[in-house]
């Protein structure tokens, strides 16, 4: 049987690669004799190779004038980078621990706040963390910086970040002028896009200058995607380029520019709308549409409707969308949207239904808080009668036109007056912090929920939001809850386990409000010394 020094008398690796390939017991060979050759041949070749010519060395990483930090919070990121497990958020989340993986988007977008750059020690957990979440991506790349993007192009892994914005190159500024025209005109996709968003929000009408003077070579769906950065800071200065973009040649362009068009209540298309709307609805009733004719197809209205709709109702809907909400005070005799939304439609419930909505839509897109109002009705009704709509979801896009203010309190009595089982698309279109009146309402129905005998996890989407949302000044009254939990007689053994879960639920809701104070007191600057 070889032996390791029979192995290595050749010194060919070539013969150990045979002895290897072909097994052990055919070359009448001791197996641990073999590695133990492999090892020795190993150093051997390492040690006689001639040193490559060193690369070229890379550049610098370029300087990020924003300050890092306060100690406290660096260490902080370190923690949340370092415990991001993906376990998922809420009720349905078993212990007491708070998750790290909902905290760590807090930490950036606060950090984002004060005007931070990443630590650079941090930056390939960073980078880490933003590969394996895209949702993380753009937070982490804009507290990342310049640096971030520099240390992407050394590691494949990290290349997602080239894609970002400008593709990791500094935009112009909007005043260099030079600059920006031969990015606009020589630059990648994203670049361009980058690059008409900053103009756009330094001088929106240098924006539209700089897509007229390519708007004719543009591909339709650059096209698409440059016409909608014009709702930034959209004005009546736009409406020219958006009237010639009503007759493009893609039928999505065309719609765009209409529905930018409508959103100004002041434009001629707006006034062709109201006109048309007008003529279908009034105090008499509503008298729908015939015929889609060239005029309104000219104007955005689609002809073909989608399948389960009507002809009719489908283009009436268009209509009054798109006409401006002003037109109907007129219409109606001088009646307020409340007065105008309560009056019977003598036609018939289904057109009633098609008018709300379409009205619903129109506050929307023209950011009309009294018309809002109107169409959500009270809080307190049931869902089903509200007047413009019992979708939830359009709710929510109505409640975001109100002021931060009325919109917690209109949700803290809905909270009250529902429970929260329909209630989580409502509380995402709040403002964060949920404080005063609507933080409340929250703690007060899931203890509801806790005494009704219901599971934490059928609350699962609240609770992961209110982990997010919810003021850290409601901790000592979850504290309070977490002890009823606990301390509570409840009757049956389902029960007593549902009260054992509700204590621990609460008991992690309050310590992750607490982190969460703790991190934004970590990253408020330090006080100048006297």
């Amino acid at each position: 049987m070889a032996t390791t020094a029979e192995y290595t008398g050749g010194g060919k690796w070539e013969e150990l690669v045979g002895a290897a390939l072909l097994g052990t017991e055919r070359r009448q060979g001791d197996p641990a004799a073999l590695l133990d050759a492999a090892a020795l041949q190993t150093v051997r070749r390492r040690a006689g190779l001639r040193p490559a010519a060193a690369g070229p060395r890379p550049q610098p990483a370029p300087a990020d004038p924003r300050p890092e930090p306060p100690e406290p919070a660096r260490r902080r990121l370190a923690q949340l980078l370092a415990g991001r497990t993906g376990a998922g958020s809420g009720g349905g989340r078993r212990g007491a621990a708070p998750d790290l993986t909902e905290l760590l988007p807090q930490w950036l977008a606060a950090a984002g706040r004060h005007g931070y750059r990443a630590p650079a020690a941090l930056l390939p957990a960073l980078l880490d963390a933003a590969r394996a979440r895209t949702d993380l991506r753009p937070q982490a790349l804009a507290l990342a910086g310049p640096r971030g993007v520099w240390l992407a192009r050394l590691n494949p892994d990290w290349r997602f970040a080239l894609r970002g914005g400008s593709g990791g190159g500094e935009l112009p500024g909007p005043e260099d002028r030079a600059g920006v025209e031969q990015l606009w005109q020589e630059g990648l996709f994203a670049e361009r896009v980058a690059l008409l968003g900053s103009v756009r929000a330094h001088e929106p009408a240098a924006a539209v200058r700089l897509l007229s003077s390519t708007w004719g070579t543009e591909r339709a769906e650059d096209r698409l995607m440059f016409l909608d950065s014009l709702r930034l800071g959209l004005s009546a200065e736009d409406e020219p380029f958006l009237e010639a973009a009503l007759g493009d040649r893609s039928r999505n362009v065309r719609a765009t520019a209409a529905e930018l068009l409508s959103a100004l209540p002041g434009s001629a298309l707006a006034g062709r709308m109201a006109e048309r709307a007008t003529a279908c609805v009034g105090p008499e009733g509503v008298v729908p549409p015939t015929a889609c004719d060239a005029g309104m197809q000219h104007d955005g209205v689609v002809k073909r409707p989608p399948a389960g709709r009507g002809e009719r109702a489908w283009w009436l809907g268009q209509l009054v969308e798109a006409a401006p909400l002003s037109c109907w005070q007129d219409r109606f005799g001088g009646l307020d949207p409340q007065r105008i939304v309560e009056l019977p439609v003598t036609d018939g419930e289904s057109w009633r239904e098609e008018l709300h909505a379409a009205w619903c839509r129109a506050a929307m897109r023209q950011r009309d808080a009294q018309w809002s109002r109107a169409l959500l009705g009270a809080a307190s009704a049931p869902p089903a009668t509200a007047p413009g709509t019992a979708s939830l979801a359009e709710r929510a896009k109505l409640l975001s036109v109100l002021p931060d203010g009325e919109r917690a309190e209109w949700v803290a009595q809905f909270v009250r007056a529902h429970g929260l089982s329909e209630a989580f698309q409502l509380l995402g279109v709040c403002d964060v912090p949920w404080a005063g009146t609507l933080g409340r309402a929250v703690v007060d129905a899931l203890d509801a929920a806790r005494e009704a005998g219901s599971y934490p996890w059928s609350f699962s989407g609240v609770m992961g939001l209110a982990e997010r949302c919810l003021d850290p000044a409601e901790a000592d009254r979850l504290d309070a809850l977490t002890a009823d939990a606990g301390a509570a007689d409840y009757p049956g053994e389902g029960a007593a386990g549902a009260a054992a879960y509700w204590a621990e639920a609460f008991q992690r809701l309050a310590a992750t409000l607490r982190l969460r104070a703790a991190m934004r007191a970590e990253l408020a600057p330090a006080a100048p010394l006297p």
